[in-house]
């Protein structure tokens, strides 16, 4: 049986394709274990993390100069647990977890000797290291599942272990999660401000981030499946598949999946081609995984939630603590790490945008979303039509819909958005561009053969139009259009700016192109 495209959990060389976990990183991670020091492994969600610290556990085993094993924390991962039942069950992960990795010489001593206790993480972990002829190093998985004494009583009985090692303590601990160290220092700090500066995890340099696939690996990672079956990519179809999950290791094998396994049910004799991505980037959407779930979960979260409206609405936004807020996103992986400040890859940001109008499409009346009605006998999109019926629509809802809507200062963004797609989903799609800062949202509506080029913009001042005419310009070259719509939303309310004055149609050309002006 050939290998496959692995999305749950765990894995393996023998069963799965796979880029190499420790690729370029075992260096750097082997360095730090012969200083004995303390590091931090952190990724979001579905990155490898676990993976890794298997693959780094079985190496420094195979070498011989370690001991090493993989634990969760996750069995203490509960509001209402108390400190001494943490720690029992964390010893009890320990030993169970013992048994993937090492001989019966090497196993943690046994339970019974042993009742629950504050400190009893780090008694155990003393008493396992007296018994052992070679250091122990310790990869500890899921410290995010711990919560606030508990964190703290963990941080507290490694720091407390630090000066014990090697011959008493672990030689070296990594803490692996979803954020960086400055997270749990600040947690820990609260209750034991020692922690803040004392703690063996203070070290900046000291923190590794899990980079997503590069498009060389994904193009690696496709091309076991091609030598093990003859199933071949094309390379469109790589290209698409990169750009769509933007490296991401879930959705690259995610997306290779859906195509192999579940749209052609493993007939390798089919070449896998553009198309074929497309229709499962719509499908991995439609179906909504358990990871692209826990990434909606988080939309509305306090510092999640300004980040997304800027970049949604193109603004530039300036708060206290958006950087912790800009931080806090690209740990958990919802935008990108470089900037311009963007979503993380286009599948994130076709989730997230319909998300959040979804509200806003399941609202519009059925009677004004008729695909027929603004479809000319030819087949193609009557693009004019169906922007009109949205400035009427606008008129006589935005008011009462975006005053009652969380995401009210990207409302006018999602509303157009929510409009199109209700309409468009009819047999085209919508592609959208969106970053902070660029001051405004592209769209480009695919209809069959036409591409039809969209700028959105608030009108914030005089400087407003212009701009938009010209970005728009260079958003239709790099479409190779000609023609093209700039939405401008009026930012004054209605009752200083009433609709008879504001809404107008204009017909501009720049730079040789027709440009197509709708205020409102």
């Amino acid at each position: 049986m050939a290998r496959y495209f692995n999305t749950t959990g765990l894995c393996n060389p023998e069963e799965h394709y796979m880029v190499d976990p420790l690729r370029g990183k075992y260096p750097d991670i082997r360095r730090l274990i012969e200083a004995k020091q303390y590091f931090l492994i952190h990724a979001p969600r579905q990155t490898g993390k676990t993976t890794l610290l298997h693959a780094l556990a079985r190496r420094l085993n195979a070498e011989g100069k370690y001991i090493s094993i993989v634990s969760s924390l996750e069995s203490a991962g509960f509001q209402d647990i108390t400190v001494a039942e943490a720690n029992w069950a964390i010893i009890n992960s320990l030993r169970d977890n013992a048994e993937l990795f090492l001989g019966e010489e090497h196993m943690p001593p046994a339970l019974e000797q042993y009742s629950p206790a504050v400190t009893l993480f780090q008694r155990y972990l003393q008493d396992w290291c007296r018994g052992l002829p070679k250091p122990l190093v310790l990869l500890l998985d899921e410290v995010d599942a711990l919560y606030d004494d508990v964190l703290v009583s963990v941080l507290r009985q490694l720091r407390d272990g630090f000066q014990r090692r090697p011959r008493l303590f672990p030689q070296s601990v990594a803490l692996v999660g979803l954020r960086d160290i400055r997270e749990y220092r600040l947690k820990a700090r609260g209750e034991n401000p020692s922690l803040g500066a004392g703690s063996p995890f203070n070290v900046k340099a000291e923190s590794f981030f899990l980079p997503v696939f590069s498009e060389a690996e994904v193009r690696a990672l496709l091309r076991q499946h091609t030598e093990e079956t003859g199933q071949v990519f094309t390379e469109e179809a790589i290209q698409k598949l990169y750009a769509y999950s933007g490296g991401q290791p879930w959705l690259t094998n995610a997306l290779a999946n859906e195509i192999v396994a579940k749209m052609l049910r493993n007939d390798y004799t089919q070449p896998i081609t553009a198309d074929m991505v497309e229709e499962a980037k719509e499908r991995l959407i439609e179906q909504r995984q358990t990871h692209l779930d826990s990434l909606v979960d988080k939309i509305n979260e306090p510092r999640v939630r300004p980040i997304v409206m800027a970049i949604i609405s193109g603004e530039s936004i300036h708060f206290d603590g958006f950087d912790d807020a800009l931080r806090y996103c690209r740990d958990l992986g919802i935008i990108a790490q470089d900037s311009p400040v963007r979503f993380a890859n286009p599948i994130y940001r076709e989730i997230i945008t319909r998300v959040l109008n979804s509200s806003f499409q399941a609202g519009i009346n059925p009677d004004i979303a008729q695909v027929s009605w603004y479809v000319r006998p030819d087949g193609s999109l009557d693009m004019d039509k169906l922007l009109e019926a949205f400035v009427d629509f606008y008129r006589w809802h935005s008011e009462s819909w975006l005053e009652r809507y969380t995401y009210k200062e990207a409302g006018h963004q999602l509303l157009l958005m929510a409009f199109l797609q209700r309409i468009v989903n009819g047999g085209g799609r919508i592609e959208r561009e969106m970053a902070l800062g660029n001051g405004r949202t592209d769209l480009a509506v695919v209809w069959r053969d036409q591409v039809i080029p969209i700028e959105v913009k608030m009108n914030h001042d005089a400087r407003s139009l212009p701009q938009g005419l010209e970005q728009l310009s260079r958003y239709m070259d790099r479409l190779g259009q000609r023609r093209g719509y700039l939405v401008l939303f009026e930012k004054a309310p209605v009752s200083e700016f009433p609709w008879e004055e504001r809404i107008r149609r204009e017909t501009h050309e720049v730079n040789g192109k027709e440009v197509i002006l709708l205020r409102m």
